[in-house]
């Protein structure tokens, strides 16, 4: 039996639901597939699948097989890809993880790009505002607004982050418009805390060598993204959102910006991978295209998320 063929065949099984659907992807006879699981059930000495006449279900031996298989089959196929010619056409499985605006605003928009430029990479992708264990949840790549957390990671800088701060109408006509930074301990703000530490983001605010950086207290806080732009939009306070979360609210009224001729420090976006692994060329390739793609639009579309 090779063993590496049954691994690859396993894995297409529980990828593809049964062995049916399998055998079509592989393009082999539906008899061969399952001789192959059946063989290398009997080598492990542990059952893998459950078979039913309906469907197929991984056993918690088969589930913990098939990570292994994955990173094992990724492994080879990314060391063949970096020494042959497919080097310059990846191929494989591609996980990834980013932040929610991000994924939903930028990123998924945008892939049929990247799928259309490298059709052999099939693209899984998280969209969460929490810390990454990359290592053992299986991802290749995160992609995170601020500073990195993690030193085991090798992290590239990909792009900036400008802020606005700015408020709904109603809030305004209620409370009034801050006309300096120190004004907002008067005001009701909405807070953004790290995911990863639970602590409240400063507020800061540059204007002609004069700097404020103050911590607020506000009747809201929340560590995504979605939830902190509604919160805004529904008028609970003053916030700091990017052009890209709020140019469009801008333009039709639904925000106003104050406090306009302050900056807010840009926060820097990285794109993150394990250290003691070589850049496989679908991580690389990905990198780029997200660094490409973030250039060629305004900035602007992530919160604060440390990883």
């Amino acid at each position: 039996m090779d063993r590496f063929e049954a691994m690859a065949v396993f894995a297409q099984v529980v990828d593809s639901g049964g062995f049916t659907r399998a055998a079509e992807v592989l393009r082999m006879p539906k008899a061969s597939v399952t001789t192959l699981v059946q063989n290398l059930e009997a080598h492990l000495g542990v059952k893998l699948l459950n078979r039913t006449t309906r469907r197929v279900e991984v056993t918690p031996d088969g589930a913990a097989y098939y990570e292994r298989c994955m990173r094992i089959l990724a492994d080879v196929q990314e060391t063949e890809s970096a020494l042959s010619t497919a080097r310059a056409s990846p191929q494989g499985r591609l996980r990834v993880d980013v932040s929610v605006a991000f994924g939903r605003r930028v990123l998924m928009p945008s892939l049929p790009s990247f799928l259309e430029r490298y059709p052999g990479i099939r693209i899984e992708v998280g969209c969460t505002d929490r810390p990454v264990d990359l290592l053992e949840e299986g991802v290749d790549c995160v992609v995170r607004a601020g500073e990195p957390a993690e030193s085991s990671l090798v992290a590239r800088r990909i792009g900036l982050l400008d802020f606005f701060c700015c408020a709904a109408p109603s809030y305004l006509a209620r409370y009034g418009v801050p006309e300096h930074p120190r004004d907002l301990t008067r005001h009701r703000v909405v807070n953004f805390f790290s995911p990863r530490t639970g602590k409240i983001m400063p507020w800061d605010f540059t204007r002609a060598g004069e700097r404020v950086e103050i911590m607020l207290d506000g009747p809201v806080a929340t560590n995504d993204s979605e939830a902190y732009l509604a919160a805004g939009l529904a008028g609970l306070g003053i916030v700091q959102l990017t052009h890209g979360m709020v140019s469009e609210h801008l333009a039709e009224g639904r925000f106003v910006q104050v406090l306009a001729e302050w900056t807010i420090d840009p926060l820097p976006i990285y794109a993150m991978y394990p250290r003691n692994r070589h850049l496989s060329a679908k991580v690389r390739v990905f990198v780029d295209w997200v660094a490409e793609l973030i250039a060629a639009r305004e900035r602007g579309l992530l919160l604060p998320s440390e990883s």
